[in-house]
């Protein structure tokens, strides 16, 4: 067959190789329904009308003369010139018939469609651009989709529309800022068989923010999936990793619900194919999406990727869009993902905020910058001519037509839309700091009021009043040493950990258990298990509100706390990652939610109910349950054998053994699977009876915070001592370094997770002298005290 005067191909007669027939969405919809269909993914069929079949319209029919006239002299920065061209262009094509010979070609296709598929089936109708010879061209988002579109008259009207999209105001725009000739790029046309969709989203094989490589993401609403690319709703989020999903675990280690407020459905209406109605309230509250539907497309993401990086001979990760009917779930698009995968990883650039601010607005965040200027409030594409070069875009949303302004932002700020949204999208390609989904953005921010946008904490995306200051951290990871002292890191936020993994480390010394119930659980344990004895009628309506669809209460502490952990211990795998079980003191447990119904009044709580003798005790016993059956989950459900637990301020031996049987009788066994448990070292007994210590744990942490504290007499919370509290005190040395002889002699691990080292190069060099095992640090100061420690080593001649 001569591809190249075709008017017609299938998806069974086509592949990636065929971009210059084809366009690069038909390219590869052939690519899959030829090669993955075949290994389980299911891709509905159909057809591609092929860019001969464009030119040869342009040709024959004589258009080809009339477009060259009208975009003569064009300039795109001349806005309302440029819209008329392009809208007389466009009139043009839609109302020129297609050659004979090329509407039956179509016609013919869609019959054979229905033989397929049953009479008339409904189909989308999807614009792919050709870019042969341009390299470095995408043409994603620049041309048009037509959805639920039945019957050979609404088929020929879609397809002429599809045409004619090759010219709207952006596509031209964008052809300009390329310098490519309009007519070096031709359109190709996908007929696609319509998932008829109760839900749909989009899933990236790779994070959009951090560009770890690791995970897949995915995003789910209801409905037609137009909705979720144009940002009119906030979809819920998973990510699900990748190394143990394809070991055969079910690795789902985050799950975030979006609210779901709208939902695009087809519509009968004449002249309308779809419409959005509001999604019932109780529907907003569930995922859209089972754990066996998330895993089953982690899966399909998975090979899809794979089969790309293969055909390309490397990594190639994938922008996949997805449908559910109620026949089951399709894959309806794929791409190769084209922005956060071509960063050069080998450079680490941090922006960090050195100023606080009144806080305006939180959403999601993208990408990983801090932007600042004066915010300029647009509620509709047709004013974008008010904007000016280094505002702070504000707008409901935005779409392709918004795109000319959006590459002169400081920072994009959006009431409505996902990660995976229009705005989200165009802002990751120019690297804009954007933060999505603030639901009421264009009402709270004033026109002309200077703020922040700082998208540099993880997730979560936050507004800041005024211009504050901040700074750009750049490390050359290629000319980092790496030191023979093991440094770690101390990990507390589960959202800024794909981030944080990139940085050079061997693992996390400390996750902190409470940072992450505080962060992802926010309820207390007992007010979960007892719900009936909490009093105040207004913590109980709170609970209800953030564990609605659980009937478990004591379950959704079990999945929050298993997806904080998860996530970081994903983000570092295979490395070592050590979880501090929880360690918050009787004041601070009251503090979560339901929390001052089950705590005692503690004069002292830093030395009174806490840590170890917790876990053992009926007053916390079927809590701490709840924490071990978080860890066993990790560990076993989503194959994350690198975590390793450790239990703090344990005063007795006695008590260790009591922790380890309780961890036995949840089914934690020490030994057991490669499971192993430390035991924090911040208790002068822990040091004098070191030897019967590491006869029942695994390895100590010493914790240099509460060492000090312990060993001087003194409460660091206190300011009226707090001139005498400094772990380089020569008695907190002098335990220290006798703990790390003994851990050493006994072959057992021995790291420190306490502050000192961070703040202190001194003290740093002091354990590298030593001979610790390794050094956990605040991400922060990893890469200065790497470098220390890599000298002090030469002069040790390590």
């Amino acid at each position: 067959m001569d591809k190249s005067s075709t008017f017609i191909l299938w998806f069974d007669q086509i592949g990636i190789e065929d971009v210059g027939f084809v366009g690069g969405k038909n390219a590869s919809l052939g690519e899959m329904y030829r090669n993955l269909a075949p290994r389980g993914v299911k891709i509905p069929n159909g057809y591609a009308v092929t860019a001969y079949a464009y030119r040869l319209f342009v040709e024959k029919t004589g258009i080809k003369d009339q477009i060259k006239q009208l975009l003569d002299g064009v300039d795109k920065n001349k806005l309302s010139d440029l819209k008329e061209r392009a809208k007389k262009i466009r009139e043009l094509i839609v109302k020129t018939p297609f050659p004979e010979e090329l509407k039956q070609a179509i016609f013919e296709g869609y019959y054979h469609l229905s033989l397929q598929y049953g009479k008339d089936p409904d189909v989308a109708v999807r614009s792919s651009a050709t870019a042969e010879d341009l390299p470095g061209a995408s043409f994603a988002g620049q041309q048009e989709t037509y959805l639920n579109i039945k019957g050979n008259s609404q088929l020929y009207d879609a397809c002429r529309k599809c045409f004619a999209s090759l010219f709207t105001d952006r596509a031209i725009s964008y052809r300009i800022d390329k310098g490519f000739d309009h007519f070096q790029v031709a359109l190709s046309i996908g007929v696609q068989k319509m998932v008829k969709s109760t839900a749909s989203g989009v899933m990236f094989t790779i994070d959009t923010e951090s560009g770890f490589k690791d995970v897949v993401y995915v995003t789910a609403i209801y409905g037609l999936g137009e909705n979720i690319v144009q940002g009119r709703v906030n979809p819920d989020e998973y990510f699900v990793f990748k190394p143990t999903l394809k070991q055969g675990f079910r690795p789902i280690i985050t799950k975030s619900l979006g609210t779901k407020r709208k939902m695009m459905v087809y519509s009968s209406k004449k002249g309308e194919t779809t419409k959005n109605i509001d999604v019932p309230d109780s529907k907003r509250k569930l995922f859209v999406l089972t754990n066996d539907e998330i895993l089953t497309l982690s899966n399909w993401g998975c090979l899809i990727e794979d089969h790309y990086s293969w055909k390309h001979g490397k990594f190639t990760p994938m922008d996949i869009e997805w449908a559910k009917d109620d026949s089951g779930i399709y894959i309806v698009q794929a791409r190769p993902e084209t922005v956060v995968s071509q960063k050069n990883r080998n450079v680490l650039q941090r922006y960090i905020l050195k100023e606080k601010g009144n806080l305006l607005l939180v959403g999601h965040s993208v990408g990983t910058k801090i932007g600042a200027g004066r915010a300029n409030v647009i509620k509709s594409a047709k004013d974008i001519n008010k904007f000016n070069e280094g505002e702070v875009l504000v707008t409901e949303m935005t779409d392709p037509d918004w795109e000319p302004i959006m590459q002169k932002a400081a920072a994009i700020v959006t009431d409505r839309g996902g990660r995976t949204c229009h705005a989200a999208i165009i802002s990751r390609e120019l690297g804009i700091p954007c933060v999505v989904g603030t639901t009421d953005g264009t009402r709270k921010l004033k026109h002309g009021q200077p703020v922040t946008v700082d998208c540099s904490s993880g997730d979560e995306g936050f507004v800041y009043e005024g211009s504050l200051k901040f700074e750009i951290e750049e490390h050359d990871l290629d000319q980092i040493p790496k030191p023979k002292t093991k440094i770690m890191m101390i990990v507390g936020n589960p959202d800024q950990a794909f981030e944080e993994c990139n940085i050079p480390n061997e693992g996390v010394g400390l996750a902190r258990m409470e940072f992450i119930i505080n962060a992802f659980v926010k309820v207390h344990p007992e007010a979960l298990l007892n719900f009936n004895k909490v009093k105040d009628k207004h913590t109980q309506k709170m609970i209800l509100e953030i564990t609605h669809g659980y009937k478990d209460k004591g379950e959704y502490f079990v999945e929050r706390l298993a997806e904080g952990v998860g996530r970081i211990a994903a983000a570092f795998y295979p490395k070592d990652v050590i979880v501090r079980m929880s360690d918050f003191k009787t004041n601070e447990y009251a503090n979560l939610i339901g929390g001052h119904d089950f705590e005692p009044k503690e004069e002292n709580p830093m030395i009174g109910w806490r840590g170890a003798s917790r876990y053992y005790d009926d007053g916390y016993r079927n809590a701490f349950a709840l924490e071990c059956r978080a860890i066993k989950r990790v560990r076993e459900e989503f194959g994350l054998k690198n975590v390793i637990v450790m239990i703090p301020f344990c005063r007795t031996v006695q008590e260790g053994k009591s922790v380890i049987e309780e961890m036995k009788k949840n089914s934690l066994v020490q030994g057991q699977d490669g499971f192993k448990v430390y035991c924090m070292c911040e208790i002068p007994s822990n040091v004098l009876l070191a030897d019967e210590f590491l006869d029942v744990f695994d390895g100590f942490s010493i914790g240099s915070n509460d060492l000090t504290q312990l060993t001087l007499g003194l409460d660091r919370d206190s300011s009226l001592v707090a001139r005498l509290y400094d772990e380089r005190n020569p008695a907190v040395e002098k335990l220290i370094g006798e703990v790390i002889r003994v851990a050493l002699r006994k072959g057992k691990y021995i790291g420190i997770c306490g502050q000192a080292p961070s703040d202190f190069p001194d003290f740093a060099r002091f354990l590298v002298d030593n001979r610790i095992s390794s050094i956990s640090l605040n991400p922060d100061t990893v890469i200065k005290t790497m470098l220390m420690i890599k000298e002090e080593e030469k002069k040790l001649g390590l």
